[in-house]
């Protein structure tokens, strides 16, 4: 192969590559049609990042303006990105904290089913000193390792996977509601549990969804739009979601429990065999949702405790009922009950 003949087989080479870049790119857009669609939306960032790459050599060849929009296709899907991550206008804004109301503290947590490191979690939790504690991949294993924090979260609703592997917990320093029992839905994969905020009671809920089409994800959350429609008008949901912020699945948890995601602040999981400083390359699938009177302030991402899953730190309050137009009926106002847990 002649040297003329080995560069034109190069740009070709580019060109097809950029190209079949450009193909499941596309197809993310289209996730609200069929989940197979939206596996592809998760990557779109890194789908981009390589085509436009893959563009810019080809900018000195006869394909320059095919490059050229490509270019601009990339920035574009690039762009849809940046609110979901809190750059430029976000989903819910957050609201800044007033003197006049209480802050509370919530943290959510993927523990990683086999975190070799669980004294990472118990000192995390005892620096932060979260009022409610919302958690994915209880397994088995973590039954015994949590128990130190019992005595401070006596308020508990553990909803164990059949597989002892996968479970989801929410755990409260405040008593929840009376007259409310917490719950566990499809699987274990959600768990519910009404909270007395010191008078204003609120639904904390920890969600874990399955990967993305060909599995689960798609059908947990068709089973969880029942559930997911009964929760509170004041609520928080924290969870690992397996879903970028800017997919159809996540648009589909938003939907049905009538919730508002908050602006991530970072990717969030990261490959453990990988080092830190390549977290860019990461993804951004543990979220909080909020709705009605609840207030989110910030969401922080919290330091490496083992998991594969950077915690998330976040500060809420309560809303005065009078503000808010939209949830101007009565809220029933409850008291607390014993520690509940369900296996």
């Amino acid at each position: 192969m002649t040297k003329m003949a080995f560069r034109e087989f190069g740009v070709i080479a580019l060109f097809a590559a950029m190209m079949l870049l450009s193909l499941p790119l596309v197809a993310g857009f289209f996730g609200a049609w069929h989940p197979a669609f939206d596996s592809f939306a998760h990557f779109r960032v890194h789908l981009a990042v390589l085509m436009m790459l893959v563009a810019l050599p080809l900018l000195m060849t006869s394909f320059r303006w095919q490059a050229l929009a490509a270019l601009a296709f990339g920035l574009a899907a690039l762009s849809t990105t940046t609110a979901s991550l809190g750059i430029g206008p976000v989903h819910a804004a957050f609201e800044p904290r007033t003197t006049d109301r209480p802050v509370y503290k919530m943290l959510q947590m993927n523990l990683r089913f086999d975190n070799a490191t669980p004294e990472k979690v118990l000192s995390l939790v005892g620096r932060v000193q979260p009022d409610v504690i919302t958690l994915e991949e209880v397994s088995n294993m973590w039954s015994g390792k949590l128990e130190p924090l019992f005595a401070r979260y006596p308020y508990r609703n553990f909803c164990s996977s059949p597989t002892g592997l996968f479970g989801v917990a929410v755990l409260s320093r405040r008593p929840f509601a009376e007259g409310t029992e917490p719950q566990c839905f499809d699987k274990r994969a959600m768990a519910l549990a009404k909270v007395d905020f010191g008078g204003r009671t609120a639904d904390v809920a920890a969600l874990h969804l399955g990967w993305p089409w060909p599995l689960e994800q798609s059908h947990q959350i068709d089973e969880l739009t029942g559930p997911l429609a009964t929760i509170d008008r004041n609520a928080i949901l924290g969870g690992d979601f397996n879903a970028t912020p800017w997919s159809a699945a996540v648009a589909r948890v938003a939907k049905a429990g009538g919730l508002k995601l908050m602006p991530p602040p970072g990717r969030t999981w990261l490959e453990r065999s990988l080092p830190e400083f390549l977290r860019f390359a990461g993804l951004t699938i543990d979220h909080v949702m909020a709705k009605g009177d609840v207030v989110v302030h910030s969401v922080q991402m919290g330091e490496y405790a083992g998991s594969d899953h950077r915690p998330l730190l976040v500060e809420f309050s309560f809303r005065d009922s009078a503000t808010n137009p939209e949830d101007s009926e009565t809220q029933t106002v409850s008291r607390a009950i014993p520690t509940a847990e369900n296996g």
